[in-house]
């Protein structure tokens, strides 16, 4: 079995490439937290393959949330502390999994890549 993580970002929020790459990173390492151990492991020994895509807007990015979540995927929200750019709370991503990346891709499988 191939495991992915997968990061969705709000293409709406116009972030600097700093910010943008804290709020994956920090997408990336609740994902884990979210995830099964033994999941995390193999996706480990596998090269943590991730992804990470956007969406056009809060809602859309919730919407893919939910989705995930309703089939079991390991899912976590990113909230900015408000520090730098962003008001406190924004939700600027979303990380699903690690997990199968085909349950994953059933979900995501239509977003664009973030470039």
């Amino acid at each position: 079995m191939g495991y992915k993580q997968v990061i969705v970002v709000r293409d709406d929020l116009t972030l600097s490439r700093g910010k943008l790459a804290v709020q994956v990173a920090h997408a990336a390492i609740l994902g884990c937290e979210a995830a099964d151990r033994k999941v995390v492991e193999e996706w480990k020994q596998e090269g943590q393959k991730k992804i990470v895509l956007k969406v056009e807007s809060i809602q859309h990015l919730m919407e893919i949330k939910e989705k995930a979540s309703k089939q079991g995927l390991p899912t976590a929200i990113v909230r900015d502390a408000g520090l730098t750019e962003l008001p406190p709370g924004t939700i600027t991503a979303v990380a699903i999994g690690p997990d199968d990346e085909k349950k994953i891709d059933k979900i995501t499988g239509n977003l664009p890549l973030l470039r």
